[in-house]
């Protein structure tokens, strides 16, 4: 089937990388929510048939601007981001769009916020990369336990997957990314030790007592760019990431009526000053697919006519971060403070 012609609504949402695995959880998410939609990518044939659509290859700067005309926000779905997302932005400035993008990759959002905050200011526009699971989500979660810019000791955020069966774009990504991990450390961002710590961490049911190594996402990126800690550190389930660097892995395969893989998620964010702690948690299923209702969320509330950020930022410093989780609680995701 034909992609349908570019919608012209000025509330129209554009999902660059809508043919892809997240892609398509978003492009289904928007339609759940009643957003206009606008599938662009780089192959028709990938894209959905059943929503207005618009062909742009990452590196024809006129045909990204065009797929971007009359909409009010582009999300970035296409990775590897340290690939895409300098277009996309490019493009998003050029037409007047807010972006956002749902990188894991330390490099592509440190870019984002680095290159372009004085020109989505210029443009008018607001510019928040690391918006999904990986940066977003531990970035709210740090957020509403601690207030924005306020000081803390450390910043610790531990994942438990039951499983990471990657998709075809997680893997092009790992092989295309090998910069450096970065935590925060005396306020600082600064090269992760190596080897990666390992330590025990115990996690609700159904993961429980798990073996962690220490495994630095976006999510040092986004928090340090508000929030000031003497130390950022993440740790990831040692047996999912031993999952996701086997090639006989396979992919995430569809196990309920909205797409989502059997996979089961808890993140946890625990935030120190002197000897008071605080924890923030988070529980769900398939970090793929959860992904999209957190940048949705975002893109709705971009739309709004009240909407008045500019430059780069991270979710939480663009949106109150407690009242952000709370529309997406108890569903998709279960979110506790304590």
């Amino acid at each position: 089937m034909s992609p349908k012609p570019l919608s012209t609504s000025p509330l129209a949402v554009a999902v660059y990388g809508a043919g892809g695995h997240t892609g398509r959880f978003i492009v289904a998410e928007l339609r759940r929510r009643g957003l206009p939609v606008v599938a662009v990518g780089r192959d028709a044939a990938r894209l959905p048939g059943d929503v207005p659509a618009r062909v742009a290859a990452i590196d024809d700067a006129p045909a990204l601007a065009r797929a971007l005309a009359g909409c009010g926000v582009v999300i970035n779905a296409a990775g590897p981001f340290l690939d895409t997302a300098a277009p996309v932005i490019g493009a998003a400035l050029q037409t007047g769009t807010h972006y956002l993008d749902v990188t894991a990759e330390q490099p592509s959002a440190l870019d984002t916020f680095e290159r372009f905050d004085e020109p989505a200011r210029a443009a008018g526009v607001a510019v928040i990369p690391a918006a999904g699971f990986y940066g977003g989500l531990a970035d709210l979660l740090a957020t509403a336990l601690v207030g924005d810019g306020a000081a803390v000791d450390e910043l610790t955020v531990a994942v438990a997957l039951d499983h990471w069966w990657p998709t075809e774009g997680t893997r092009i990504t790992g092989a295309r990314n090998h910069a450096a991990r970065r935590i925060v450390d005396d306020y600082r961002l600064a090269a992760m030790p190596l080897p990666a710590a390992l330590s025990d961490w115990t996690f609700g049911p159904p993961h429980g007592e798990q073996t962690v190594v220490e495994l630095p996402f976006s999510e040092i990126i986004t928090i340090s760019r508000h929030l000031r800690a003497r130390s950022v550190r993440s740790h990831l389930s040692q047996g999912s990431l031993q999952e996701i660097r086997d090639a006989n892995t396979p992919p995430p395969t569809a196990q309920d009526a909205q797409g989502r893989s059997a996979q089961r998620f808890e993140m946890v964010v625990r935030a120190r000053q002197g000897d008071a702690q605080r924890t923030a948690l988070a529980r769900g299923q398939d970090i793929y697919a959860v992904s999209a209702p957190l940048v949705v969320e975002a893109a709705a509330r971009m739309l709004q006519p009240d909407f008045d950020r500019r430059g780069a930022l991270s979710l939480a410093q663009a949106f109150d971060a407690r009242h952000f989780l709370a529309a997406l609680s108890p569903e998709p995701l279960a979110v506790t403070l304590s």
